[in-house]
């Protein structure tokens, strides 16, 4: 295995056998972590970087069967914020040291494509000397480029599951792997700062899957890649499997810093959700960014992706001084910046 952690770290890849054999052992963890935080170090320092997080609408067409904001959900509590009220929680954010805003929601037919781009210029005009993210899902070329030229900057679309089986085991027959592969590149073609990445233990997920989407991360060669445990959603088919693994999501996390040095690696609410310390666990497996909510309190509950979701009553100062604190004693730093990849 120390040949292995080597080649990782000079070469930045292995076979697909010496892979698996990574994903499958817990033996060697503590040396993949440290290896993990030395790249991160050499590339990032200490800077964590924040992204201020807008759930913007939970309203959403499409029935995948693990998330909670599914259409067919008749038990939650559908809400859409206005364009001011998204203005406002930029400007608070603005002034807690946020230089990224990330506007995420459901694949909602309300905000059409104009709507998105009188949005991103908004934030644009107002906050000129930040970046603005979306994570809106699956949309065609041509409203791709028109976020991008009314100021978007990066886009967030996680593949969820390289294997087309796999795929169609967790999505209705309306979605697939390939539109989904289609879609993260045509944003890289356009110029966005493209982020993808994919759930840890997900009903049917093997080992072979996780390879198949580390290859597949390779082939696109992703800016940020975001992972997290998969955390059941109540009222969905999913409800009653099991989570994903802290153990292997952080393993996970490791392996990514070590294939893909430059790489924006989120330590995630999910990791926070399924234990106390997993923000905390993830930044020392080589992640360097959290995304604090912004939204108001009163609607975060009701996006509702998974179960038992973190932070849902803290107003966003309480949530920035808390992540300060958090990362401190981590042993990193937040810092006040956009947080551009650092590729080269």
């Amino acid at each position: 295995m120390n040949e292995y952690m080597e080649k990782l770290k000079d070469e930045h890849d292995l076979p697909d056998e010496a892979m698996l054999s990574v994903l499958r052992t817990d033996a060697f963890d503590d040396a993949l972590f440290a290896a993990a935080d030395a790249v991160r170090q050499r590339v990032y320092g200490k800077a964590v970087f924040v992204r201020g997080l807008i759930e913007f609408t939970n309203y959403c067409k499409n029935d995948c069967y693990y998330c909670g904001i599914r259409c067919s959900n008749k038990e939650i509590q559908r809400y859409r914020l206005d364009k001011e009220t998204i203005l406002a929680c930029c400007a608070n954010g603005y002034t807690l040291g946020y230089r990224t805003f990330v506007l995420q929601g459901g694949e909602d037919p309300y905000f059409t494509d104009a709507r998105i781009c009188d949005l991103v210029q908004a934030i644009r005009t107002s906050f000129p000397d930040c970046a603005i993210t979306l994570s809106i899902g699956e949309k065609s070329r041509d409203s791709y480029r028109a976020f991008y030229e009314a100021g978007a900057n990066r886009y967030l679309l996680r593949h969820e599951t390289a294997d087309n089986a796999h795929y169609a085991s967790l999505h209705p027959a309306s979605l697939s792997a390939e539109n989904r592969k289609r879609c993260l590149f045509d944003l890289k073609e356009i110029g966005y700062q493209v982020g993808s990445g994919f759930m840890v233990g997900s009903p049917g997920q093997t080992a072979e899957n996780l390879l198949a989407d580390l290859r597949f991360l390779q082939k696109l060669d992703p800016d940020m890649i975001g992972i997290g445990p998969f955390i059941p959603a109540q009222n969905t088919p999913f409800a009653n499997e099991n989570a994903g693994s802290l153990a292997l999501t952080l393993r996970l996390l490791a392996v990514l810093r070590l294939l893909f040095p430059h790489a924006l690696l989120p330590a995630t609410t999910a990791l926070g959700t399924i234990h106390p310390q997993g923000r905390e666990m993830g930044l020392r497996a080589g992640a360097n960014v959290v995304m604090p909510n912004l939204s108001p309190t009163e609607t975060r509950e009701k996006y509702a992706l998974y179960d038992n979701k973190l932070c849902t009553g803290e107003e966003a100062a309480e949530c920035r001084a808390c992540l300060e604190t958090r990362v401190r004693t981590a042993g990193y730093e937040i810092v006040t910046d956009r947080g551009d990849v650092r590729r080269g």
